[in-house]
Order: structure tokens, then C-alpha cells, then sequence
């Protein structure tokens, strides 16, 4: 059995197959850019690191960040998550842009343009 990512937005689910992927968006506020890298689990979606590439407008980079010259990057604290619900903002137009090692597609391109978009593990 392998482990894929699942994109769900009511009835529709798409499937990834990547075991590890990037979550990035643009701040409303500030115009800039904010990634996650995510692992999947069986079980859960572990957050692996994140990064931002300015400071300001609750985008504050914690304690211990390192700069790489363009990013503060930084490993988040947070447990394994069984789903990451990500919600459509007018804010931020572009939306949400998920990255896997053979692809970038926006997440909306998957499910729609849906308000609600789940990411979670799911089997073959």
C-alpha cells in the first residue's frame, strides 16, 4: 500500500502521489512569500520546516530562525496534524500553491476554487 497526499474539497478528492511536499501563499499584508514543507505520514501530515521571506504583520519569524540570505527558515513545533484545512481569502487572490518534486499547480486548479480545501494522507 502506498501513502499519497489527498486534496478534498467536498465530494472531489485528488490525489498526489508525494510524500513530501511545499505550501506557499503570499501575505496580504506584506506581498511576500510564506512556505511550509510538509511530510506525509500514513496517520498525519508532519510540518518539517517553514520559512518567510520578510518580517512584519504577525509574520514574525521565532526565536532560533536562521536568514539563508533570502528566507528566515525555521523547524515549527507543532505535532502531526491528521488534516491541514486551508480556506479561499479575496486577500490573497493567488491563493494557495502546493509543490511536489515533479510539479507546482495552485491548490484551487485541483478542487475548483473551492472556500475549503482539505490536505490529508489517504492509501492507494
Amino acid at each position: 500500500m502506498s501513502i499519497n497526499l489527498c486534496i478534498v474539497s467536498g465530494a472531489t478528492i485528488t490525489k498526489v502521489a508525494a510524500l513530501t511536499f511545499t505550501l506557499s501563499w503570499q501575505h496580504s499584508v506584506q506581498k511576500t512569500e510564506w512556505t511550509e514543507t510538509w511530510q506525509v505520514t500514513p496517520t498525519a501530515l508532519e510540518l518539517v520546516e517553514a520559512r518567510v521571506e520578510g518580517t512584519g504583520a504577525g509574520m514574525e519569524p521565532p526565536e532560533g530562525s536562521v536568514f539563508d540570505g533570502r528566507f528566515w527558515r525555521w523547524k515549527p513545533t507543532i505535532p502531526p496534524l491528521p488534516e491541514v484545512r486551508l480556506s479561499r481569502s479575496d486577500a490573497v487572490p493567488q491563493g494557495w500553491r502546493l509543490c511536489t518534486a515533479d510539479s507546482c499547480r495552485p491548490v484551487a486548479s485541483a478542487v475548483d476554487h473551492a472556500d475549503v480545501v482539505i490536505l490529508k494522507p489517504c492509501a492507494d
